[in-house]
């Protein structure tokens, strides 16, 4: 009876050590994983610590036109999403008109980058007619700041306005824009309106209360309480109610005639403004009117 007692006395203590060896491995393996070996004496340089890293990932990625794929099918219309770039080239000219178009390149291009190729028919009314209109307005204006007149000639009309067109396009404007936004080389003809020339103007209407209110335009302001819009239409009703206006235009009462002769006259307000104000200045009031 002593011996089947001792083995089983001698089984348990073996499998206690066996469990107290098991345990203290596994804990002796846990703190040699948290150590970690240390210099004591070794500080990091800022070379070493701004050395960039060794593998290539981090390397600045270099962008090239050539990363933009092809569509391979040209003749099919491009999907909604693929990107796509207006093409620039240099227009050919009349060489009939007599400006230095690169006095204006700022509202040219402005007026480029709101008549884009793809965005003009579907925000015409919003963004690219009224910059292209300003474009006009201030072209009038630099065109006859070298001469008494504040419009331009038939011919001279056409041959410019051509010009501008071409130059939009060249620069990745949509050449449709006339017929977007309705507008003719006869926009800056002065049309209808009695007075072309600036002594008259000046005569007639009261020059320093429009250049006043016309100055600064304040976007919020002309929104809610109008101060250059009231004036330049005082201006232009003032031009066109002259004695050579009721001398032309027989049929006065008739009421298209007087509409037209209205807005060739504030046609003519804008032109004598861009003569006065510098063309950014120019630029944003005409684009908030």
């Amino acid at each position: 009876m002593d011996c089947p007692k001792t083995i089983t006395r001698l089984k348990g203590s073996l499998c206690h050590w066996f469990l107290l060896f098991t345990i203290w491995l596994s804990s002796f393996q846990d703190v040699v994983a948290l150590q970690t070996p240390a210099k004591p004496n070794h500080i990091s340089s800022a070379s070493e610590l701004a050395s960039p890293p060794s593998s290539g990932l981090f390397e600045p990625i270099e962008i090239s036109p050539a990363v933009i794929p092809h569509y391979p099918f040209p003749g099919e219309p491009l999907p909604p999403m693929y990107p796509t770039f207006p093409t620039t080239y240099d227009p050919v000219l009349t060489g009939r008109c007599p400006v230095n178009f690169s006095a204006i390149s700022s509202i040219v291009e402005k007026t480029a980058s709101d008549c884009t190729q793809p965005l003009a028919a579907l925000v015409g009314n919003v963004i690219c007619c009224p910059q292209f209109s300003s474009l006009l307005h201030i072209f009038q204006g630099y065109y006859s700041i070298n001469s008494d007149k504040l419009v331009l000639q038939s011919a001279a009309a056409n041959d410019c306005f051509t010009d501008i067109i071409s130059i939009l396009a060249g620069r990745g404007a949509n050449s449709s824009i006339p017929t977007i936004c309705s507008v003719k080389s006869s926009n800056i003809t002065g049309g209808s309106c009695p007075v072309k020339d600036i002594t008259t103007f000046e005569k007639t209407v009261n020059t320093s209360k429009l250049l006043e209110a016309c100055s600064t335009v304040d976007p919020l302001k002309e929104c809610c309480r109008p101060i250059c819009q009231p004036a330049i239409m005082e201006a232009a009703l003032q031009i066109s109610a002259t004695q050579s206006m009721i001398s032309d235009n027989k049929n006065i009462a008739g009421g298209p005639n007087r509409i037209d002769a209205l807005t060739d006259c504030k046609g003519l307000v804008y032109s004598w403004l861009s003569r006065k104000l510098p063309f950014d200045a120019a630029n944003t009031a005409f684009r908030i009117l």
